[in-house]
């Protein structure tokens, strides 16, 4: 009889963590939810039980530092076996830094880097003990790039990127694969959370679909590969950042995250 299984997704009642737990649930994955709204998570739970899989909530707060050792925690308790974890949860502040709240900026720190680290640790090393396992971090475009209006975000995703890329280097021959997603400006909730509307990458540019960021991370994932650009424009601007100097990237990225309603600085 084979062992039951489940993919834990953080951040997944919404955005890319909703669209990516459909398409788990779509392939036959159980899930495990974890997402601070308790309402959010039940009507998520619903949605997905319909498809026939088995659907385990977790509320948890993963601003907190305690919450994602209590999220694995809770899955030993439960003797769950989580065979795939998605760290999606993440947020952002828009500002510049010098005007920005700097607690919010730690609280961001913990969410995108933090916990992150945190729950690959202790999931990655059941894992490797079991000789399988596959790892799917949400890191960015941003991760590429300085970005000014965003600079602690740029800078936890280029975190992101660079750990995720490291790890699965270090767990090559384990079983075990890790792979970085890196989206674009997507047409989710992480701008209005990041008040972010004004910025011309959003109030001028056309944001990508979520489902279609979703698709191409999974298909990444399953098959082992180490990162994914989702998005040919993505691809572009990721490629034209890798031949710019730090200096000339992040200038260009000031003229696009910028306010509609403000001239750019020399």
């Amino acid at each position: 009889m084979e062992e039951k299984t489940y993919t834990l997704i953080s951040g997944g009642t919404s955005g890319i963590g909703f669209e990516l737990a459909k398409i788990f649930a779509y392939n036959g994955h159980n899930l495990i939810i974890v997402a601070r709204d308790e309402n959010e998570l039940n009507a998520t739970a619903r949605e997905f039980k319909a498809l026939g899989v088995d659907v385990i909530t977790m509320s948890k707060d993963l601003f907190l530092k305690e919450s994602p050792f209590e999220v694995f925690d809770e899955v030993k308790e439960q003797a769950l076996v989580v065979d795939i974890l998605v760290n999606d949860a993440g947020q952002g502040q828009y500002g510049k830094f010098v005007e920005t709240d700097i607690y919010r900026e730690l609280d961001i720190i913990q969410l995108n880097i933090s916990s992150l680290v945190v729950l690959t640790k202790l999931f990655l090393q059941d894992m490797v003990q079991r000789g399988n396992g596959k790892i799917l971090n949400l890191s960015s475009v941003a991760s590429k790039a300085p970005g000014p209006w965003q600079s602690v975000y740029h800078g936890t995703k280029a975190f992101v990127q660079s750990f995720t890329e490291a790890v699965r280097n270090e767990v090559k021959d384990t079983g075990v694969t890790l792979t970085a997603l890196l989206p674009g400006a997507t047409d989710t909730d992480f701008f209005n959370k990041a008040e972010m509307e004004d910025a011309k990458i959003v109030a001028e540019g056309k944001l990508d679909d979520p489902v279609k960021v979703a698709k191409d991370g999974y298909e990444a994932l399953m098959r082992g590969d180490d990162m994914v650009i989702s998005g040919m424009k993505n691809k572009i601007n990721v490629a034209m950042s890798n031949v710019m100097s730090d200096k000339a990237a992040a200038e260009s990225m000031n003229k696009k995250q910028s306010p509609v309603n403000e001239k750019n600085k020399k």
